[in-house]
């Protein structure tokens, strides 16, 4: 079998060609280019993904806790984590203030 490709060439136009479709394209409504102001205001994809960042970045850790705890945060609902870290900060800044 022949590993030569079968698709054909890529003919680059010539500056005749090029300026005539850009002509066309200039002249569509609906394909004008962009201004300098909204190239600069343009960013790539891949910071538009995921999550935002957060102010306040939160530690990955492995932790053990009561099978009751557990139990009763998870009782709570959908965030029980999050209700789970507010319990414990508030916990800190009021032991921290007497310390």
């Amino acid at each position: 079998m022949s590993k030569i490709s079968k698709r054909p060439a890529v003919r680059m136009p010539t500056a005749e060609e090029d300026k005539t479709i850009t002509a066309a394209a200039r002249s569509d409504p609906d394909a004008q280019p962009l201004t300098p102001k909204q190239l600069k205001a343009m960013v790539p994809l891949r910071t538009l993904r995921g999550r935002p960042k957060s102010e306040s970045k939160k530690l990955l850790v492995s932790v053990r806790y009561s099978p009751e705890v557990i139990t009763y945060f998870k009782s709570t609902g959908e965030g029980w984590q999050s209700l789970m870290d507010s319990v414990l900060r508030k916990y800190v800044a009021r032991h921290s203030r007497s310390a």
